[in-house]
């Protein structure tokens, strides 16, 4: 069962139902669920996960939907984290680990957001969702919207692979295709949205952090309930940093973890990276990138929402945001697939693209336990990566 208890805004702590569709606060701020934990620390047994099912609703209690009924799910989350002992020993690194979020539905990490988020849609009785996007997140709605009956309204920047374009198409969406990046596919969708259209933009409804969260109570639990030193993550929206953060709070309340935090490690590339450049200058909130070019589509956003949030994660964790070159992705992946067997989408790959420059940097300690994180499978991104292998 769930126990969530309200939503808070994130700016100015003002309380909501946790009955009402809310996208943001009054104020403008972002909307995050709060629950009551001392409740979730009477009835979450480490030990009652054995017979849970192995996908992110394992933690329900941790989660936003309260009526089993209205779950949509398709198996996503729980998905392997493997020691990369090539890599590892080619780098000089003892501990070096990847969360493989390519074994997701539609093959990336935005499946957790988007079940969490759709079934919250459903126990609201929302009929139709819409959202921007660089391509996953699409995929995800997409996909989600046609399991529970939704329907969906999705765009996108008109350059996105096909693949994105065909799979949302298969799930039954409308697919809106924009010159331009997400901020422009997101322009077009405020023009062309319908009072019955709820928006599921990132951060900018509650619940796909929530799903998001997933990961860290993962992390977490297949690494017997030792956090990682460093966390390395691909960072566009900066939603992945922000539910791990926010998990991590709360698994500590609930007696789960202790006060050990991982640095957190936020990757961008050098063609996109507002991120940064707000970190680098000390910044609370970035500005908007201009130009925005890289070949890693999900790190393509020039303006993220919620970057003061993911900027504070990122200072509480004594962590750093890094820029890599689309070369440097380039080879990281081809490296990861030729040392591991494992075929990264290029997000993926800047997670190790960043781990060689922080190692350069000697940011990294050879006794350090690294989790890189592959957000998404390179079969997604054909169009983009067939001229590197031709």
């Amino acid at each position: 069962m769930s126990f969530l208890q309200n939503l808070q805004c994130t700016v100015c702590q003002k309380e909501y139902s946790k009955d009402q569709a809310l996208n943001l606060c009054s104020c403008g701020g972002v909307l995050f669920a709060v629950y009551a934990l001392k409740k979730i620390a009477q009835s979450f047994q480490k030990k009652s996960l054995a017979q849970r099912p192995k996908n992110l609703w394992r933690y329900a209690e941790f989660l936003p939907v309260e009526n089993e009924g209205n779950i949509v799910s398709l198996g996503e989350g729980f998905t392997p984290i493997i020691e990369l002992e090539n890599l590892g020993k080619k780098l000089g690194l003892k501990n070096l680990y990847l969360k493989d979020e390519s074994f997701n539905p539609t093959g990336s990490f935005k499946a957790r957001g988007m079940s969490v988020a759709v079934s919250k849609a459903k126990e609201l009785n929302i009929k139709k969702i819409c959202l921007p996007s660089a391509g996953n997140a699409a995929s995800a709605a997409s996909c989600y919207a046609a399991k529970a009956d939704l329907q969906a309204y999705v765009f996108m920047p008109k350059d996105v692979d096909f693949t994105f374009v065909l799979e949302c198409r298969a799930f039954g969406a409308v697919v809106n295709l924009v010159d331009g990046l997400i901020s422009d596919a997101g322009k077009m969708m405020n023009q062309q949205k319908q009072p019955d259209w709820f928006d599921l933009s990132t951060t900018k409804e509650p619940y796909r952090v929530e799903g998001k969260k997933t990961l860290g109570l993962e992390l977490a639990e297949q690494l017997d309930w030792e956090l990682p030193d460093v966390v390395i993550f691909p960072t566009g929206g900066g939603v992945g940093i922000i539910g791990m953060w926010k998990a991590f709070d709360e698994m500590e309340k609930v007696g789960l973890i202790g006060k050990k935090r991982p640095r957190m490690i936020a990757v961008q590339a050098e063609g996109c990276a507002p991120l940064v450049k707000a970190f680098r200058e000390k910044k609370d909130r970035v500005e908007e990138w201009k130009n925005a070019t890289t070949i890693a589509s999900g790190l393509r956003v020039p303006k993220p929402f919620a970057d003061f949030i993911v900027l504070k994660a990122l200072k509480e964790s004594k962590g750093e945001a890094i820029a890599v070159s689309d070369e440097e992705i380039v080879l990281s992946l081809k490296e990861m697939a030729q040392s591991e067997g494992i075929f990264p989408g290029p997000e993926g790959a800047s997670s190790l693209a960043g781990l060689k420059k922080l190692m350069a940097e000697k940011k990294i300690d050879k006794d350090d336990k690294v989790a890189l994180f592959n957000t998404g499978s390179a079969l997604k991104h054909i169009e983009t990566l067939k001229k590197f292998y031709s």
